[in-house]
C-alpha cells in the first residue's frame, strides 16, 4: 500500500520575504499542506496573502533585527510554536565587479548572509523548544558557478553556504536543520520567458516558483529528515559542476 504523506496540521511555518516570487510560493504551498504561516516583506504583499489564507504577518525587512523579531514574536504569540523557517531575499546591486561600491557590498551582507545569521539567532530556540525544526534559505545555484552579472550575490551566497555548514554541525544535535536551495532560473510563469533564455538548460525551460515551493516544504518538513548543512542544486541541469 502506498505510505500516507505525513501531515503538518498544526505545525507553523514563517516566510522572510513572502511577498512574491518563491517566497510567495512557498506561503501558499505551506498553507496548502496544513501549516499555520506568518510571512514578512517590506511591501505588505506576504502579509496581505498570508492572512488571505489563514495565517499571519508583518511588514518588515530581512535587514532589520527589530523587524525580523517582531515577525518571529507574533508567530510564537499567535501559534506557540515555529516548527519552519524560510529565508528569502531580494536583490542585491549587479555590475562589473570593481564597480560595486563598498556601500552595495556592504548591503549585500546585509541581505543576503546576516539576513540569515541574525534570524538564526532569533528562531534557534524556538525550534528547539518545538522539538527540532528546519530552516531553508533560498539562494542561487551561481554559488557552484559565480556569474559575472550577480556578483554580489554570489560572493554573499557562498558565504552563507559556509554559514550553513557551522550552524548544521552546532545544531544537528538538538534536532535542527538547516538546508540552502539553490536556484536556476525561477519565474511565476515558465511558459512566458523566452527560448533563447533557456537555450542553455538542458530541460530547456525555466522552473516555477511553485515547483521551487514544494522543494522549499520538503527540506523544510519530516521527509528530508536527515538531510542538513547542504546546498540542493534545483537548476536544471545549468550547473555543470560536479
Amino acid at each position: 500500500m502506498p505510505e500516507t504523506p505525513l501531515s503538518a496540521d498544526g505545525k507553523v511555518a514563517v516566510v522572510v520575504g513572502g511577498g512574491s516570487g518563491i517566497g510567495a510560493a512557498s506561503v501558499r504551498e505551506f498553507a496548502a499542506h496544513g501549516y499555520r504561516v506568518v510571512a514578512m516583506s517590506p511591501s505588505g504583499r506576504a502579509r496581505s496573502l498570508a492572512e488571505s489564507l489563514g495565517g499571519a504577518g508583518v511588514d518588515g525587512s530581512n535587514t532589520r533585527v527589530e523587524d525580523l523579531r517582531a515577525c518571529v514574536d507574533l508567530a510564537v504569540s499567535r501559534y506557540g510554536r515555529i516548527d519552519a523557517v524560510v529565508n528569502s531575499s531580494g536583490h542585491a546591486a549587479r555590475g562589473p565587479v570593481l564597480e560595486i561600491t563598498d556601500e552595495q557590498w556592504a548591503e549585500g551582507v546585509d541581505l543576503y548572509l546576516l539576513n540569515v545569521v541574525r534570524m538564526a539567532r532569533l528562531v534557534t530556540p524556538h525550534l528547539i523548544a518545538a522539538g527540532g525544526g528546519a530552516i531553508v534559505n533560498i539562494s542561487t545555484a551561481g554559488v557552484f558557478e559565480p556569474s559575472a552579472k550577480f556578483p554580489v550575490s554570489v560572493t554573499m551566497r557562498a558565504a552563507l553556504a559556509s554559514f550553513t555548514k557551522l550552524y548544521a554541525t552546532e545544531y544537528g544535535p538538538q534536532g535542527v536543520r538547516m538546508n540552502n536551495l539553490l536556484t536556476g532560473l525561477t519565474k511565476d510563469d515558465p511558459a512566458a520567458v523566452p527560448a533563447e533564455w533557456t537555450s542553455g538548460i538542458p530541460l530547456r525551460r525555466a522552473q516555477s516558483t511553485a515547483e521551487a515551493a514544494r522543494i522549499v516544504r520538503f527540506l523544510a518538513g519530516e521527509e528530508s529528515a536527515y538531510m542538513t548543512g547542504q546546498n540542493i542544486r534545483v537548476d536544471g541541469g545549468e550547473t555543470r559542476s560536479v
